[in-house]
């Protein structure tokens, strides 16, 4: 970049010049700049008509006698030089940037506008050039031969004034205000004028207004105008708060076809069917006389054989509106006939017997306890933020636990057992993302460490681990509402450091080891009727193992298998009762946390046989691959893992 000139350097370094030409000199000289044709003149003209061309305004000035031109003051520019010295570029910075103020003061003062555009009452009087240049529509108009290009009225009726007004100055000054008073109208306006940007600026504001009593509205809202990002973005929000938004106002103002469209989704996040089923009897109840008619369709669409026997017998069978339709009966029998005949529910299978499954929680993922590079346990706690990509520290726990066991549910982080590097422990903490703090619960009946952990409704489960002796099979369950325990039907085999995870209504526990032998055993527990039954086993065997359920399927990492560490995955179909592997990680990882997150899997820290390892890779299902992030900054593997979700982002 250059800013001043002389007139005597306006010339190239050549050697074929001794000396520069004088001003008085018109003809063409080696090694000067050739003057266009629109310079004043052609370069054949008299002496006299080159003195007056060297003239700067304001007075005559003489340049000979070897005097020192005068500088000449040049804007912020840049020349670009090119091998022809024939020619060059000359370009200046800001330009256009500072046209388009020029313009919009032009218009305001209202000289040479040569259309108008009006709406209802208002009119509003542009440039045709800068309408056709910064907005789609009325490029198409005023450059395709319409009438519309040819006349100077021209009446708008699909935008409102505000709105119209809003796009006009937009379209001079590039800046649009956008707020809840305009923001609908704006938004269609961009869509019909066709200025996607802004259309799509509209869209994120309403993303951040999204709340559970008005979400259906603006739902319903991108429809009408095709806007599939803000449709995607406001049905995770109804998908991951539904019991909330069945709450609002706007559930009741549904159609009964757009009612139906909602409760069939396999991706609404509700701890039970129970909330399904409260929500559509409201719906129903609201405008009864008129909605009655279609409870059976209704409850088609609800998966009632996933409700609970004692929530069947007390609170469907016993509702009026059921026991007075033919239809509805059958409906109640077949849940019914599910729980009565267990072996037979895989020949029964429907939608409505296919559990829930809400993937695209967006969470915050804490590692909790674990070990050092040393092999120490800590009470350390990291939290890695997707949206940021990047680990920050937690609140530590009171206690020091490896190996401990970790689970989420309503809201809260639970911690339950491990080993301290001294003793295992039966001791309980609870984390309050809300208060930033961690509370003791009522310690477990037992010692655990390698624990397997799973949420499962109103309960979590803890099945099996080692007390500092042996190896165990025992389950207990726990309440969060009362902080109590309660103990349920014990595995069918002793599981240390095995897998568990809450799938379709069962707590599933994979591999592990009775201090004998390693498993690639699978049960799963069905808190119905308190048994325990043998599914298909894995591929491998594994204990220290990373297990979490995604889209419907259940999901087990890396582990050792006696001789080797792993880095194979595989996933387990509950429906076709079948593992199969997948794509394997980029490392082997012993004693490794596996969670699910924002529709993808989340293998944290282990062992590769050399080393506790800090390292994080996430798995991508539509991909099929596993890519490296950032890795943990004060843990060296071992962890327990647990994704408290954040309020709604996308």
């Amino acid at each position: 970049m250059l800013s001043r000139y002389s007139v005597s350097s306006l010339r190239c370094e050549s050697s074929m010049s001794a000396s520069p030409p004088g001003p008085e000199d018109g003809a063409k000289q080696p090694g000067t700049f050739p003057r266009s044709s629109n310079e004043g003149g052609s370069s054949s003209s008299s002496s006299s008509n080159n003195n007056n061309r060297n003239k700067p305004p304001g007075g005559p000035q003489q340049y000979g006698g070897g005097a020192t031109p005068k500088p000449i003051e040049m804007q912020q520019a840049e020349l670009s030089e090119t091998e022809d010295t024939s020619y060059m570029y000359f370009r200046q910075e800001g330009l256009y940037a500072n046209s388009f103020p020029k313009m919009k003061e032009i218009r305001r003062m209202g000289k040479l506008c040569d259309v108008t555009l009006k709406v209802d009452s208002h009119s509003f009087s542009a440039h045709r050039i800068v309408l056709a240049s910064t907005i789609p529509y009325f490029y198409a108009m005023f450059t395709h031969n319409m009438a519309e290009s040819r006349i100077k009225e021209i009446t708008m009726k699909e935008i409102e004034p505000l709105a119209l007004e809003a796009l006009i100055n937009f379209a001079y000054s590039g800046v649009v205000k956008i707020d809840t008073q305009n923001v609908q109208s704006l938004m269609v306006g961009a869509s019909f004028l066709q200025l996607n940007e802004v259309r799509d600026a509209c869209a994120k504001f309403l993303k951040r207004k999204f709340h559970p009593q008005n979400v259906l509205g603006i739902r319903q809202f991108a429809d009408t105008l095709s806007c599939s990002k803000l449709i995607v973005s406001a049905d995770r929000y109804i998908h991951q708060h539904f019991s909330k938004v069945a709450s609002g106002d706007e559930f009741l103002a549904l159609s009964c076809d757009e009612l139906i469209e909602v409760i069939g989704r396999d991706e609404l996040n509700v701890k039970s069917e129970e909330c399904i089923f409260a929500a559509c009897m409201r719906w129903v109840k609201h405008a009864q006389d008129k909605r009655a008619v279609h409870l059976p369709l209704i409850l088609s669409n609800i998966r009632l054989p996933l409700l609970s026997p004692q929530f069947l017998a007390d609170s469907v069978a016993t509702e009026e509106l059921i026991k007075t339709s033919h239809k509805c009966r059958d409906l109640l029998d077949e849940a019914r006939d599910f729980h009565l005949m267990p072996e037979r529910r895989a020949l029964v299978a429907t939608a409505r017997t296919r559990p829930r499954c809400f993937d695209f929680v967006v969470g915050l993922i804490f590692a909790v306890g674990g070990l050092t590079k040393n092999g120490e346990s800590v009470s350390t706690v990291e939290i890695y933020n997707p949206t940021t990509k990047e680990w920050s520290m937690g609140e530590a726990m009171t206690m020091l636990r490896s190996r401990v066991g970790v689970a989420v549910t309503n809201g809260k982080l639970y911690a339950f057992g491990g080993f301290n590097g001294t003793e295992r422990l039966s001791t309980v903490e609870i984390y309050d993302p809300r208060q930033h703090r961690w509370s003791q619960g009522t310690a477990m009946h037992c010692k655990r460490s390698a624990v397997g952990v799973a949420a499962l409704e109103d309960y979590v489960y803890v099945c099996g681990g080692y007390d500092g002796v042996t190896s165990l099979s025992t389950v207990e369950r726990y309440c969060p509402k009362t902080d109590s325990w309660s103990t349920v039907a014990p595995m069918m085999k002793y599981r240390s450091a095995g897998g568990v995870a809450a799938l379709g209504g069962y707590v599933y526990a994979l591999g592990g080891h009775d201090g004998l032998s390693i498993f690639d055993t699978v049960e799963r527990y069905d808190p119905f009727t308190d048994t325990w039954t043998k599914v298909r086993s894995m591929t491998n065997r594994r204990c220290r193992l990373g297990v979490a359920t995604l889209g419907n399927k259940l999901y087990a990492c890396g582990g050792y298998d006696g001789n080797s560490f792993l880095r194979s995955v595989e996933v387990y179909d509950p429906v076709k009762d079948t593992w199969t592997l997948i794509a394997p990680m980029n490392v082997k990882r012993s004693r490794v946390a596996l969670a699910s997150n924002m529709g993808k899997l989340w293998a944290i820290g282990g062992y590769d046989g050399e080393s506790n390892l800090s390292t994080v890779e996430v798995y991508d299902p539509k991909t099929s691959t596993w890519t490296f992030v950032a890795p943990m900054k004060h843990h060296g593997g071992g962890v327990g893992c647990g994704v408290i979700p954040t309020p709604f982002q996308d």
